[in-house]
């Protein structure tokens, strides 16, 4: 699956955190390149939820993953730091053909 990140045309890549829990990546459709880690791990997420780092370079991350029919509008945030992160569900656990 591609999406479109600010200038970049990028291949979304779901990979796991350490814990299990499902991570995304945004590799550049061209070059291979990374271009951003969409997801954060944070505790006490549910099996169904993921935490978009929407913040900083990451900047657009949520709508671009929202209008790619991977995660939903969040449903809450968490505080980490000093960032709020919106908290989603996970629509599409894997990219497809």
């Amino acid at each position: 699956m591609k999406v479109q990140f600010n200038q970049w045309n990028c291949q979304v890549v779901f990979g796991k955190y350490q814990n299990g829990e499902t991570a995304i990546q945004l590799i550049d459709a061209e070059d291979g390149c990374p271009v951003a880690t969409a997801t954060v791990w944070i505790p006490n997420l549910k099996t169904d939820e993921i935490a978009v780092k929407d913040y900083s370079e990451n900047s657009g991350m949520l709508k671009t993953l929202i209008d790619a029919g991977i995660v939903t509008e969040p449903h809450r945030h968490e505080r980490s730091d000093y960032v709020s992160i919106p908290v989603c569900k996970l629509v599409k656990r894997e990219a497809s053909a």
